[in-house]
C-alpha cells in the first residue's frame, strides 16, 4: 500500500510537472512499442551478424547528440532542444521504415534518436529531469522521480504490449512480418510528433532563472561539479556497457531463438517486466529516504544481477521468465535514486549538463557492448551475455559504494 506522503508528493506537482509526466508516458510508450521488434526487423532487412552493428551505432548517435543538446539546454533553452529531440525521432523511425539499406540505416542510427532497449535515449531523460528538479523541493525530489520511473515503466510495459499484439496481429491478416515491423517504426515516428506538440506546451518557468558567474563555467556546461560528474560517468559508463548486453532487444531475441516465443508472448513478458520495474521504483523512494541514495541504489542493484546470471540456467521457459521478472522486480531500484542521487550533489545550472553527460556516457557504454553481444549470439553463445552482464554489473556497484558513500546529498546531511 502506497504512503499517503508519497501520493501527496505526486499530487504536488506543478502543471509542467504534469506535462512532462505526459511526454514521458508518449515517449516511453513509443520505445517499447519498438523494442519488441527492432531486432527482428533489422535481422529481416541487414542479417543477424550486422544487427549489433546497427545498435551499436544508434546507441553511439544517441549519446553524440544527447551530450551536443544537453551541454547547451540550460542556455539555449530546455523546451527548444526538447523539441528538436522530438524532431529526431521523427527522423529515425521513417528512415527505418521506409529504407533497407544498411549504410542509410546507420546514419539514420547516427543522427536520429531511436531506442533498441525500450529504454531512455536521446536529450529527453537529462533535460526533464533537470526541469522537474527545479520545480520540486530537495526533500520531494527521490519520490517524484520514482513516480516518473513508475510512469515510464508503465508505458515502456504498454507500448512492448502493443507493438508485440500489432506486429503478429497484422501477421495474421496476411501482411508479411518485415511489413508488419514496419507499420511498428511508423507508429513509433507518428509518436514523435505528438511530442513536439506537447513539449511546446511546456512553460518558460522550466528555464534557468539563475547563473554561477560566467568565469567559473568550463567543460560541457559544468564548473564546480566536474570532478564528481566524470566520475559518476566512469562508473555509470561501466554500468551500461553491462546492461547494454542484455537490452530488450536482445533479450526478446534470446526467448525467440532458445525457446521460439512469438511476438505476442515476447509483448506480454516485457509488459510484465517493466511494470514489475516500475513499481520498484517507489519501494526505492521510501528505502532512500531511510538508508540514503547510495545504499539504496548499491544494495538493491547486487541481488538482481545474481538474478539476471540465473535466466539462461533456468532448465525451461516458464523458470526463465519467472527469473527475469523477479530480477525486474527490484533492477530499476537504482534508477530514481541514481538520477535523485546526480541532480543533488551539482549546482542547479549544471543540471541537464551533468544528467545530460552521464546519459550520454551511459549510452555510449551500452553501445559498446552492443557489438560484442551480436557476435555472441552469431556464434550462438546465448548464455555469454547474461554472465558478463551480471558480473561486471556487480564490480560497478562495489566500486560506486567505495567511491560515492561518504557525499551526501543535501537531504541526508
Amino acid at each position: 500500500m502506497l504512503m499517503v506522503p508519497e501520493i501527496e508528493n505526486l499530487r504536488s506537482l506543478t502543471g509542467d510537472g504534469r506535462l512532462l509526466f505526459g511526454t514521458r508516458l508518449v515517449r516511453m510508450f513509443a520505445y517499447g512499442l519498438l523494442s519488441v521488434v527492432l531486432a527482428l526487423y533489422l535481422v529481416e532487412v541487414v542479417g543477424e551478424e550486422r544487427v549489433g552493428a546497427v545498435l551499436t551505432f544508434t546507441l553511439l548517435g544517441d549519446a553524440a547528440i544527447s551530450l551536443w543538446i544537453t551541454t547547451i539546454a540550460d542556455r539555449i533553452g530546455r523546451r527548444r532542444m526538447l523539441m528538436v529531440g522530438a524532431g529526431l525521432m521523427i527522423l529515425a523511425g521513417l528512415t527505418f521504415a521506409l529504407s533497407d539499406s544498411f549504410i542509410i540505416l546507420v546514419l539514420a542510427a547516427v543522427v536520429g534518436t531511436i531506442s533498441p532497449s525500450g529504454s531512455e535515449v536521446g536529450p529527453f531523460l537529462s533535460i526533464e529531469q533537470a526541469a522537474l528538479s527545479q520545480v520540486t523541493p530537495d526533500t520531494r525530489r527521490t519520490s517524484i522521480f520514482a513516480w516518473y520511473n513508475l510512469a515510464g515503466s508503465i508505458a515502456t510495459a504498454t507500448g512492448a504490449l502493443v507493438g508485440g499484439v500489432l506486429a503478429q496481429g497484422l501477421q495474421a491478416v496476411s501482411l508479411s512480418a518485415l511489413d508488419s515491423y514496419r507499420v511498428v517504426l511508423i507508429a513509433y515516428a507518428a509518436l514523435g510528433g505528438l511530442l513536439i506538440a506537447l513539449f511546446s506546451r511546456v512553460s518558460p518557468s522550466v528555464e534557468v532563472t539563475e547563473r554561477t558567474a560566467t568565469s567559473l563555467e568550463s567543460r560541457f556546461g559544468l564548473h564546480r561539479s566536474q570532478g564528481v560528474v566524470f566520475k559518476l560517468s566512469a562508473l555509470f559508463m561501466l554500468d551500461a556497457f553491462a546492461g547494454g548486453m542484455v537490452i530488450q532487444s536482445f533479450l526478446s531475441l534470446w526467448f525467440h531463438r532458445r525457446y521460439g516465443v512469438e511476438e505476442a508472448l515476447l509483448g506480454g513478458i516485457f509488459f510484465g517486466a517493466n511494470i514489475l520495474a516500475g513499481l520498484s521504483a517507489l519501494a526505492a523512494a521510501r528505502m532512500a529516504a531511510r538508508f540514503g541514495l547510495i545504499n539504496t541504489m548499491v544494495f538493491t542493484h547486487i541481488p538482481s544481477n545474481i538474478l539476471l546470471i540465473l535466466v539462461p540456467l533456468m532448465p525451461n521457459l516458464p523458470l526463465a521468465i519467472a527469473a527475469l521478472l523477479v530480477r525486474f522486480s527490484i533492477s530499476q531500484m537504482d534508477v530514481p535514486t541514481r538520477q535523485s542521487y546526480t541532480m543533488a550533489v551539482v549546482a542547479p545550472d549544471e543540471r541537464s549538463a551533468a544528467a545530460g553527460i552521464t546519459t550520454s556516457v551511459r549510452s555510449v557504454g551500452a553501445a559498446l557492448s552492443q557489438q560484442l553481444t551480436g557476435q555472441l549470439f552469431a556464434a550462438s553463445l546465448l548464455s555469454w551475455p547474461f554472465f558478463l552482464a551480471g558480473g561486471l554489473k556487480i564490480v560497478y556497484d562495489l566500486a560506486l559504494y567505495r567511491s560515492f558513500r561518504a557525499l551526501k546529498p543535501p537531504e541526508e546531511t
